[in-house]
């Protein structure tokens, strides 16, 4: 932060720890905004601004400590044609309380809270009450906070606010460089049926809605995207309680990828439709609470919030039978298996893909059908892949990443495989396999190949 003394000549300001190391013409994009790149250059070139009393370039970066001589306030306004900062209203008391019920952490770097459901993140078109416009009360005299990731308006839970400009830029940088973990939790419609997995769907924007909604693109414009999810309970075959991880950041990523599967988030009927909502007393509102972050905090030591579900979605949960205690697990998507889990996993799933596809086979043997078994033959023929085809072209999901096997690991075959096999996948025909690959049959001796 820099703290600033002024006279009827020049103001002077005191470089802080935020701003060490940054560009002048950056320090004045952050604490004078209003004044434009050609005034700097002109001040500059005439010696009006100063560091530490030498002259100083836009390109000049400027340490902690130094003091920085700007030209009187009364010039900044109108030089060059520029336009002065407008004049932001006042608080109102509600406004101000509601700030501060929503805070859920704050230390001189961060700020964090629990963005409640119709909020907006930022301001729009039509939209006037939004979380950007309430950071003025967390100001306390010092720079405004600034805003580094954003949650949809229907979508409650963690928000960080960077409380300075050097923060921001940290926790920027954190966010880009996907090294914060985003945990999401949600209510969607149906049961996957593998229980934890991840989907690998590329997202564009839908066209013709004017950016407001995106789709899954398989073409070269669709960006890479990809979601990690995990069945913590169910209810029936109705609906079920889901972890989910978004390891991109597009827009809307979630509810695009979780409709693309067939299972929408309950009361998204923007990309659900009708089916998105359940009969009955569960609330029409969209069930996705961002419920915790851990990020790295500029102090070295991990920043780790949770947000109390919203009313709703807690109410929705009771009536389901579901116990908030079971959700905690949080599995780590960073670690790689090793060997031994990875034939585990593969073993696992094998398994259950044979016994799930054991009625498909006798009833297709009643129809003068028949289908190989995994010993004879290649499991994904096209009348397999037909109930998979929910799940929207190139969708897939890959075993989980952590030790011991699980019932669900791995996926369905998908309608046109793209890529390499993903783990757990059951084995293709045997002929042209590498020696030493399960088949279901060992490998040949050598002499008889």
């Amino acid at each position: 932060m820099s703290h600033e003394t002024s006279s009827n000549q020049v103001r002077q300001f005191v470089v802080g720890r935020d701003d060490d190391g940054i560009r002048l013409d950056r320090w004045f994009k952050r604490h004078l905004p209003q004044i434009g790149f050609a005034t700097i250059s002109r001040w500059a070139r005439t010696g009006q601004i100063r560091i530490d009393g030498k002259r100083a370039a836009p390109e000049d970066r400027v340490a902690k400590g130094q003091t920085l001589r700007v030209p009187p306030g009364d010039s900044i306004v109108g030089i060059g044609g520029g336009k002065g900062v407008r004049a932001r209203k006042p608080l109102t008391e509600a406004q101000l309380e509601l700030a501060d019920s929503i805070v859920l952490h704050r230390d001189p770097s961060a700020i964090v809270i629990n963005k409640p459901p119709g909020l907006a993140t930022q301001g729009g078109s039509g939209t006037f009450e939004h979380v950007d416009g309430l950071l003025d009360a967390y100001a306390n005299g010092g720079p405004r906070p600034r805003l580094v990731h954003r949650l949809d308006k229907d979508t409650s839970g963690v928000l960080l606010v960077a409380a300075t400009p050097g923060s921001a830029a940290f926790f920027s940088k954190r966010f880009s460089g996907r090294t914060a973990k985003k945990v999401y939790w949600a209510l969607v419609v149906g049961v996957p049926s593998i229980d934890e997995g991840l989907i690998d769907l590329p997202l564009a924007k839908q066209p013709g809605s004017g950016g407001e909604k995106m789709m899954v693109d398989q073409s070269e414009q669709g960006q890479p995207s990809k979601s990690r999810y995990r069945v913590i309970d169910r209810a029936g075959n109705r609906c079920c309680w889901v972890e989910l991880q978004p390891l991109t950041g597009r827009t809307h990523q979630l509810r695009v990828h979780m409709a693309a599967i067939g299972h929408p988030i309950v009361g998204d009927g923007k990309y659900g439709g009708p089916d998105a909502f359940l009969s009955g007393s569960i609330s029409r509102k969209l069930h996705l609470h961002a419920r915790r972050l851990i990020i790295e905090h500029p102090d070295g030591t991990p920043l780790d919030v949770e947000a109390p579900l919203p009313d709703h979605m807690a109410a929705s949960l009771a009536q389901l039978g579901f116990e908030e205690s079971e959700g905690e697990y949080i599995p780590d998507p960073s670690r790689d298996m090793s060997r031994e889990e990875k034939k585990t996993a593969a073993k696992a799933h094998a398994k259950d893909y044979r016994k799930e596809r054991k009625g498909e086979r006798r009833g297709r043997a009643d129809t003068g059908r028949t289908r190989n078994d995994s010993h004879k033959g290649d499991s994904r023929r096209p009348d397999a892949r037909k109930s998979d085809s929910r799940k929207g072209p190139g969708a897939r999901t890959e075993a989980p990443r952590k030790s011991g096997p699980k019932k669900g690991l791995g996926s369905k075959p998908s309608a046109k495989p793209t890529g390499p096999r993903p783990v757990g996948k059951p084995a293709g025909k045997p002929a042209g396999k590498p020696a030493g690959r399960s088949t279901g049959r060992p490998p040949a001796p050598r002499g008889q190949r």
